[in-house]
Formats: structure tokens, sequence, C-alpha cells
């Protein structure tokens, strides 16, 4: 039995063992949190009841209780030490066998999509060399062709396409499937080849067409061609995007709510088809951007970044604190590339912008 956080979070409490005489005691900090070790921990002797007690004061940095005595307190904090030395209480800071430990915090993997370089007159070369000495460690969306020279110089390509989807016909257009399927082993095939780790496929616009329908039609073309994917090592990967901003000419695709694409990952059921979770369309179609990153972050395979509302640089001129997003993405150990999709503001230089959004995410 795992006792709940708010079960614990007085100083003074303790446990008392129900099939035990003894109680242990745990010793939590000035500010009545417990420690980790006991938040987290499995408690293998059986059902705990959460006793209580009185909560202490601090004066000149020693704890009483109002309900208390003296002589009882320092029996009780002296047999902490000896509670804790207790094979029953060491067990009980351990995690259980079956618990996951925690992720480790990693560094974010930069990336970046064509839209970072505006009006640029930079060769594709000029480009991943420019990208290579400001840090960033991929390319999304490489033609075959270019991916040698990404190479040349310490890139990657972080995703490309080859589904034969497209934002008007995408994975919800059964009728299609048949090409798609092709497609879809064709550029599993390139992406293999050439080291690249995600395949993106565009579900679509729904033309009328319900959500359900479409949902029941991705998840349909999906499983034909997940096993392929699987023993190639490619992940497939679908895109949210929103349909509140007209600008951005995704009005009416069907992938506009992150409920609706981790539904379909769910009923793949493949450890190679996840999503590509948009920061910029995220707050627009959904918000909360961190929570619904980390409660979903086993389904999320890629991420985009770019400022709202106005897809610039990702600064103060924009709403979002990407620096507490970034290490949000660090603290969950993504394995993932995050790749800038911004495009550069007016007057900005792109390869200053680079350097400055680089820096943001560099956590």
């Amino acid at each position: 039995m795992v006792p709940q956080r708010n079960d614990l979070g007085l100083v003074g409490e303790h446990l008392q063992v129900e099939h035990q005489p003894q109680v242990i005691l745990v010793a939590t900090s000035a500010s009545g949190r417990l420690s980790h070790a006991f938040r987290g921990a499995s408690w293998p002797f059986g059902p705990v009841r959460v006793q209580p007690a009185v909560t202490l004061c601090r004066t000149r940095g020693r704890s009483y209780s109002a309900g208390m005595h003296r002589r009882a307190f320092l029996i009780g904090a002296g047999a902490v030490p000896l509670a804790m030395a207790s094979p029953v209480a060491a067990r009980a800071v351990r995690p259980s066998q079956g618990q996951a430990a925690a992720p480790r915090r990693a560094p974010i993997r930069q990336s970046v999509m064509s839209s970072v370089w505006g009006n640029s007159a930079l060769s594709f070369e000029d480009r991943c060399r420019t990208l290579a000495r400001i840090g960033f460690t991929g390319v999304d969306l490489p033609s075959a062709q270019q991916v040698p020279i990404l190479q040349k110089h310490g890139l990657a390509p972080t995703m490309m396409t080859g589904t034969g989807t497209s934002f008007q016909n995408g994975l919800i257009r059964k009728e299609m499937h048949d090409r798609f399927e092709q497609e879809f082993l064709e550029g599993i095939d390139t992406c293999a080849g050439l080291g690249c780790p995600n395949l993106i496929a565009i579900p679509g616009e729904r033309r009328g067409m319900s959500r359900e329908e479409g949902a029941d039609n991705a998840v349909a073309i999906l499983s034909r061609v997940k096993g392929y994917a699987e023993e190639k090592g490619v992940t497939l990967c679908m895109e949210i995007t929103n349909s509140k901003v007209a600008a951005d000419q995704r009005t009416d695709q069907v992938f506009d709510r992150l409920a609706w694409g981790l539904d379909v990952c769910r009923r793949v059921n493949s450890p190679r088809v996840k999503i590509v979770y948009d920061v910029y369309h995220v707050q627009i179609a959904d918000g909360d951007v961190t929570r619904n990153l980390r409660d979903n972050v086993d389904r999320i395979c890629h991420i985009h970044v770019a400022g709202v509302p106005s897809r610039n640089e990702i600064d103060d001129t924009q709403e979002l604190n990407y620096r507490f997003i970034a290490n949000a993405i660090a603290d969950l150990g993504f394995p993932g590339y995050v790749a800038h999709e911004h495009r550069p503001g007016p007057g900005r230089d792109p390869v200053r912008s680079l350097e400055q959004v680089f820096a943001v995410l560099n956590v």
C-alpha cells in the first residue's frame, strides 16, 4: 500500500502499523514535507494507518508539540534512527521491485525546420555549418539528397516525409490506404537507410467526416504498417495542428486536439506510432502545455517549438515561458529531438535569432 502525499504532510506525523505493535516515526523537513523516498515508498508490511500528531511549533531552532510532553517528545525523537535502522523501515524506503526508476535529466537535442531561415540567402551547406557551430544536432524534413551534407557537419536527419499523406488527403482517407501503405513501406526503408528516427504522417482534412470515423480510419492504416516500422526501428508520427488560427491554414484538420491523436496511438498500441508535440499548436488548441507534455511523454517522439501568438522566436515577446518548458523537457529525460519552427520576426537576423533560441532551450 502506498500512502498518499496528503496523508503524510505534517511535522510530527507517524505511521502506526496495524499488524505490528511498534510505531515507525518518520522525520520530516521544517516545512512539514515528507522526504522524497517516503513519498514514493511501497510499504511491504501490510495496510498502514496514518495517525497525525499535533503539529509541532518551532522556537529558536527546537520543535515542540502542544500535546506532547518534553520527555515523550525526546523519547520519540530518539526512536527515529532506531526505526529507520530496522529491516522493516529499510525496506519501506526502497522502491518496490516493479516500480520504474525516475527518468534521468538529459540535455535537449535541438533541431530546426526550414522556416527558421526566413529569406536567408545562405546555401544549405552554409546553413548546416552555422547550425553545427551554434550547437544544433539535427534538421527536420531534409531530402534524401541533403542528408550526406548534414552528416558531413555532424548533423542528423531528425524527421522525414514519405508516406504519401498530405494536409488535404491524410490518413483518414480510407480509399487511399492501399496507396499509402506502399509509400509507408518505402518511406520506412528510406528513414532506416539514412538513420532518420521519425517518419511523419498527416491525418488530414475532415471535409465533413466525423472525428470518430477519422480515428477509426487512421487506426486502420497505421495498424497495417506498424509491424514493419517496428522491425526497422522507425517511428511513425502524427503532428497536432490548431483549427483556430486561419493564418495557419489548418482550419479543418482532424488532429486539432491532443485527445484525438493520443486515442489513435493507444488503439494502434505500438511503440513505433507516436505524435509530434507541437507546442505552438498545443497552446492554442488545448493549453496546459507542460502538464500535457508530462502526462503524455510516452506517446511523444518529437517536439516542435515556436512563439505564441505570432509564431516568431521563443523569447519574451511571446506568451510562453520556454525556459520553464525546456527544464520540464530535460527533467523528463526526453530522448527525442526538439525542433525550432519559428518564423524570424520583422527586422530580425535569422542567424542571430538561432543563437538566441538555442540558448533558451540549452538547459
